[in-house]
């Protein structure tokens, strides 16, 4: 049974040429058994004559060029109507008539240039065969009459409109499944371009923000020291992913490594904090496993919004709640008057640790951050509705800058 199965997966990686020569050679082994000779196809109605070393040869110049029908598909039409030809003149009738409507098919789906022009030749070379038919048969008596011959032409010329019927298919699917290549390619660069995105953003916003409060801290060596360290500590987060999304590049790689393990989002929220963001977290339910794209999906809501809230409202409270449901999860960041520079950002140097991280993320916004970019948003919105989700980020009624994402637990890979 298991050679049997394997049979078809071993035909079609045999050579075109071998598997179209065995189609001639059925043909040619049909032709030659008696109870198929003088009963093939017959045009201009010609007495029948038995077969002789002609015949043999007749059959064998109808069958075997259909070896190199896709191939070559004219030097194939030409060779079989010469066979057929001499068959129809001779009077054999042989079974290898067939032959010609499928070097016709054979033209039609597989020709590429001067189709045309070959259409042209193919018609003006039947038109003598046609005369010289009619004529032997008129001499004979037993002729057949012209609208004969038209019948049989235009069922030869329905073979080849088949053939570039199933040649139009061939193409259309091709460049449909070309489409659909460069929109798988279009997809994964951009896949590629939010996971860089979520990655670099986040990692090297923290470490703008924590260099800049560096600057003021000069005069209290131990937290000089602890900000420097959360550089350094940030940076090494940041290399680390940026490998692990590397690693996805890789073609032998196999698995999937992109959704963050239990735990991340502790150590996102710390982060955070260490870059002088003050943040409340509050995780409820456990995560389901395995979570799919929607654990993806909700660190990178999670991540892009604390990335905000250290851009554009840095040392203003800021909550995230995180909540595992059987279906879903949940999340909802709030930033205290988020987009408006923190309060302590006003006061002098002197201030303490608020001061210089407020004037760390003055800094950042005056070196270039873009205020309400939205790119990373836009992206997440895109990320939530893949998975059938809700998502919506915006000011509430009390100033703070809202950002919440419910997301479907079973959704389809991002």
């Amino acid at each position: 049974m298991i050679g049997l199965r394997r049979l078809p997966d071993l035909w079609r990686r045999l050579d075109v040429t071998v598997r179209d020569l065995t189609l001639g050679l059925l043909i040619l082994l049909a032709s030659y058994l008696p109870a198929f000779q003088t009963h093939g196809t017959q045009l201009g109605n010609l007495p029948a004559r038995p077969f002789d070393a002609l015949a043999f040869a007749a059959v064998a110049l109808e069958s075997l060029p259909l070896a190199v029908r896709r191939r070559l598909p004219v030097v194939s039409l030409a060779l079989v109507s010469l066979g057929f030809a001499v068959d129809q003149l001779r009077g054999y009738h042989s079974l290898a008539g067939t032959a010609l409507p499928i070097a016709l098919l054979s033209v039609g789906a597989y020709l590429e240039r001067r189709r045309r022009e070959t259409a042209v030749a193919f018609s003006a070379a039947y038109v003598p065969l046609a005369v010289a038919l009619h004529q032997i048969g008129a001499r004979l008596g037993t002729g057949e009459p012209v609208v004969e011959f038209v019948t049989f032409y235009l069922a030869l010329a329905l073979a080849w409109a088949v053939g570039a019927w199933l040649r139009s298919t061939r193409i259309a699917e091709a460049e449909r499944r070309r489409r659909v290549a460069e929109d798988t390619r279009a997809a994964e660069r951009t896949r590629i371009a939010r996971e860089l995105h979520d990655v670099v953003t986040h990692h090297v916003t923290a470490m703008v923000v924590q260099a800049e409060a560096a600057r003021y801290l000069t005069a209290a060596p131990d937290r000089l020291d602890q900000a420097l360290t959360a550089v350094s500590d940030t940076g090494r987060r940041a290399v680390t992913d940026l490998r692990r999304l590397l690693d996805l590049l890789q073609p032998d790689h196999g698995t999937d490594e992109r959704t963050p393990t239990v735990g991340r989002f502790v150590t996102l929220v710390e982060q955070t904090r260490r870059a002088g963001q003050p943040v409340e977290f509050t995780e409820e339910g456990a995560p389901a496993e395995p979570s799919g794209s929607a654990g993806l999906v909700a660190y990178r809501v999670v991540q892009e919004a604390l990335t905000n809230a250290l851009k554009y409202a840095h040392g203003s409270r800021t909550s995230v709640r995180v909540r595992h449901g059987e279906r879903e999860i949940t999340v909802e960041v709030s930033t205290d008057g988020a987009g408006r520079r923190a309060p302590d950002t006003e006061t002098g140097a002197g201030a303490g640790a608020g001061t210089g991280a407020g004037a760390g993320a003055g800094a950042a916004a005056r070196n270039g951050f873009p205020v309400g970019s939205g790119r990373g948003l836009a992206g997440l919105r895109e990320r939530v509705d893949v998975l059938d989700g809700d998502f919506s980020a915006g000011r509430s009624a009390g100033g703070d800058f809202v950002v919440r994402a419910r997301i479907p637990a079973a959704g389809s890979p991002s």
